[in-house]
């Protein structure tokens, strides 16, 4: 055994991927050493706490992990329950940390600053497969490793509310108005938002959350108003698949967001563009630029920015990436995932081949991997992971033997230009059970199946003060 392989393999961050890299590696043998920035494994989960999930039990949990609980005597949730964020840290992530084959080699409050290859910069060649990974945390500590397994995600690199992929004209300066995605309407951020009026941009699935939250939050408080924004023409890809989808939860929640909205209960803009922002008299001032190069100002007193993430590979600078140039995936994966041909459903097996980079042993796993494409789901993260460890290990075979069962969407495409207005063509529709909320891990798509009524900004919402779905 060289020197190499007697290092640990690096893991970036103690979330649902990383912890099942954790898992897998336990399992294969190969020390590991897990670094998280947060104070506890499922930091970032922790923040979207209040939501609950809409793919149940049975495909939030890995199989390793699973093994690991299950000899220590765990109790496992019903597989067919949809946890909450909470639950999921409660009941899974923080059992699983605190394992005693795992919790020894978790280091909490361990933020990475850079990775590279002790003594070799980016440009340096001979023998660099051989020199270990080097690790700076923002300490100024330095860890090596033999591989690097980066399950860090995207949480903390929202995109902005420009269009251009640029801060708006003005969006520092209104800070103080801005919402991260997933603000907890109905618990502890209540306040913010109750009699108050809300304008909500993005269309996936965090956006849609947030909608139903703020119309149900309507429904209680008289004054408080809900606008929706989006950039393209329709809402069909957030209405999703509806009966059609695998995942009732995931369908239910497109159509009741279609429901309020057809209802007046959220007012909807389509085709638009945030241009500016500026503070006025304790509320914001949003200028937003239409499809036909029309400006109109609407103003809001809060603005949850629901516009999707994307990953920093900052601190990957001085390794060797080759990251397509449009999602920030690696060029071999990016077409599996582009939006445009599939919807979280749809994305096919992946494993080690698809995320290696020029620079061997460096990974970029779970959401981090995916760049900007919003297709990601847990399961197809702990399918990489185990085909990654298998093949630090050394078995091929089995990092090849990529197997990928996802729930379908209900929908064939995630291009709502595409939209015929008739039933889905991915198959029967099973009947739905009662609506719940979902978070946000993937574009469905949709057929828009139903006209809709676009409510103009100028118009009153009726029903802001009547009853809404039930949640």
């Amino acid at each position: 055994m060289s020197a190499l392989d007697q290092l640990p393999v690096a893991v970036i961050g103690a979330g649902p991927v990383g912890l099942a890299a954790a898992a897998h590696l336990r399992e294969r043998g190969l020390p590991c050493t897990v670094l998280e920035a947060g104070d506890t494994a499922g930091a970032a989960v922790r923040q979207w706490g209040h939501v609950r999930v809409f793919s149940p039990w049975r495909y939030n949990i890995d199989p390793a992990a699973r093994r690991l609980l299950d000899d220590a005597g765990w109790v496992a949730p019903d597989l067919d329950a949809l946890p909450t964020g909470a639950e999921l840290v409660a009941d899974y992530l923080r059992p699983l940390a605190e394992l005693p084959q795992l919790k020894p080699h978790l280091r909490y409050g361990a933020r990475v600053a850079a990775i590279s290859r002790l003594g070799y910069d980016r440009l340096r060649t001979a023998g660099r497969e051989q020199a270990p990974f080097l690790i700076r945390l923002t300490t100024g500590e330095e860890i090596q490793a033999r591989a690097v397994i980066d399950a860090s995600g995207t949480w903390g690199t929202p995109n902005v509310l420009g269009a251009s992929g640029l801060p708006a004209r003005g969006e520092k300066d209104a800070a103080a108005f801005l919402e991260h995605a997933l603000p907890d309407v109905l618990g502890a951020d209540r306040d913010r938002f109750a009699g108050r009026h809300t304008l909500v941009v993005g269309a996936g699935h965090s956006a849609a959350n947030t909608l139903l939250s703020l119309a149900d939050l309507a429904a209680q408080v008289p004054g408080t108003e809900v606008t929706w924004a989006i950039r393209s023409p329709s809402p069909a890809r957030t209405y999703g698949g509806g009966d059609a989808d695998a995942l009732p939860a995931r369908g239910a929640l497109g159509s009741r967001l279609r429901d309020h909205v057809g209802a007046g209960r959220i007012r909807l803009l389509t085709g638009f563009s945030i241009h500016a922002l500026s503070p006025v008299d304790g509320r914001v001032a949003v200028v937003v630029r239409h499809a036909d190069g029309t400006d109109e100002q609407v103003v809001v007193d809060r603005i949850v920015a629901a516009t999707g993430f994307r990953p920093d590979h900052s601190i990957a600078a001085e390794l060797r990436l080759d990251l397509d140039p449009v999602m920030g995936a690696t060029r071999a994966l990016a077409p599996l995932i582009d939006p445009n041909e599939h919807s979280c459903g749809t994305v096919p097996p992946h494993g080690v081949d698809e995320l290696a980079h020029p620079e061997s042993g460096y990974y970029a796993v779970g959401m981090k991997s995916y760049g900007r494409a919003p297709t990601f789901l847990m399961a197809t993260g702990y399918e990489q992971v185990r085909s990654v460890v298998a093949a630090l290990a050394g078995d091929w075979t089995a990092a090849r033997d990529v197997q990928l069962d996802l729930p379908e969407t209900g929908v064939c495409n995630s291009d709502p230009a595409d939209s015929t207005g008739t039933d889905s063509c991915c198959g029967p529709t099973p009947a739905a059970p009662p609506a719940a909320k979902g978070l946000a891990t993937g574009i469905s798509g949709g057929l828009l199946s139903t006209p809709l009524n676009l409510i103009s900004l100028d118009a009153p919402a009726s029903g802001q003060t009547g009853g809404c779905c039930a949640g």
